[in-house]
């Protein structure tokens, strides 16, 4: 049968998401994803589905990897604002500094840049690599996905990593700190040239995905109709406001002006003493706040959603269910909140887990809503 999901179902995600962009849907996006809602009707391929732990497992052909991840995805149900999509973020945080040469280590089972050679700022420089062993892998990947779906299935970009992640992957965090005191000059010459091969390494794989392609994506899963991306700099947790301005803002504003759809990654409760500026300076229409193990959940953070809220910003709800309605019943427009069922025991469970996950805080009827 294949994947359960057509055209119009497109062509609604498509209305949708750019009303949510625009500020102008008056619900929150729900993406809630069944896994196992439908019986497998082939064999299960013997190849591992696309992730952090084998991304570099290259004696499996592109055609391979698809045909695995095309065997879960027929067993998915997509309800509310959910599609199909194919996270890159199998590749790991930070990827643009593997597509400029860095080494790539998943022994832990998730993905790390490392620099192969260490040298100091002055002597660094920056170019991506559009034949680069991952960068062609994922393309060879886009292809394969584009020749077995068309476009039914999104494929999203890697998660390419913020300018000055992608340094600090390149330099260390210690030689980097040194390097902002002692060779500013050199830091922002290296920045640039690390901001152009972010853009280089968009305008690559974008071309190959193709103008028939669904939309856009990232690893956040948010769609897009237009060009869009999660911007972030988990780096500037160790520096001052006066820093972040002075070698950061200015890379965020620039690559606004490349994406007409933009949501922000703010990671940490270190990363809170920026917010304040990116609101006033930059015209990012959403936020996603990652407040970090540890701490209290999102429910507890009414504050940072009241200050977004308060600027008109959109935002990503990362929590749980319960989490997700206490911000909800507050001001559920403009939130964007992720639901997965994992359910291989038939419809009657999952429909009940369906009924008890959503239906409790007023999610079915939101995500089932058509707007007019």
């Amino acid at each position: 049968m294949g994947i359960h999901f057509d055209r119009e179902r497109w062509k609604q995600i498509e209305k949708d998401y750019t009303l949510w962009w625009e500020g102008k849907l008056e619900r929150p996006l729900i993406k809630a994803v069944v896994k196992s809602a439908y019986p497998p009707e082939r064999k299960k391929p013997d190849v591992p589905v696309l992730s952090m732990k084998n991304c570099n497992c290259l004696e499996y052909s592109p055609e391979e990897i698809v045909d695995a991840l095309d065997y879960e995805l027929c067993q998915y149900e997509f309800l509310g604002d959910a599609f199909p999509l194919i996270n890159m973020a199998a590749f790991g945080p930070g990827a643009l500094a593997g597509f400029c040469g860095a080494g790539l280590d998943n022994s832990t089972g998730t993905v790390w840049y490392f620099p192969v050679k260490q040298v100091p700022v002055e002597e660094l420089h920056v170019k991506y690599d559009p034949d680069n062993v991952w960068a062609k892998r994922i393309k060879d990947i886009y292809r394969a996905g584009k020749e077995r779906w068309g476009s039914q299935v999104l494929m999203s970009m890697p998660d390419l990593g913020s300018v000055q992640d992608v340094l600090a992957t390149l330099l260390g965090n210690e030689e980097y700190m040194f390097a902002l005191s002692d060779e500013p000059e050199e830091v922002l010459r290296v920045q640039n040239e690390i901001w152009n091969a972010f853009m280089d390494a968009y305008r690559d794989l974008e071309i190959v995905l193709g103008t028939d392609h669904p939309g856009y994506s990232d690893w956040s899963g948010l769609y897009s109709k237009e060009r869009s991306y999660i911007f972030q700099d988990d780096f500037a947790y160790m520096i001052s406001p006066e820093m972040f301005e002075e070698y950061a803002l200015d890379d965020i504003k620039k690559l606004k002006k490349e994406f007409p759809n933009a949501m922000y990654h703010l990671d940490g409760v270190g990363n809170l003493k920026h917010l304040d500026m990116l609101l006033d300076n930059t015209d990012i229409q959403a936020y996603q706040w990652v407040y970090g193990a540890g701490q209290p959940s999102a429910r507890h953070w009414m504050e940072v959603y009241d200050r977004l809220h308060e600027r008109g910003k959109n935002m990503e709800i990362i929590g749980s269910v319960e989490d997700f309605s206490c911000i909800a019943e507050k001001n559920a427009k403009g939130l964007f909140y992720h639901l997965l069922i994992d359910d291989e025991e038939g419809t009657a469970k999952r429909n009940e887990a369906y009924k008890d996950c959503l239906s409790d805080y007023h999610i079915v009827e939101w995500s089932r809503r058509k707007e007019t």
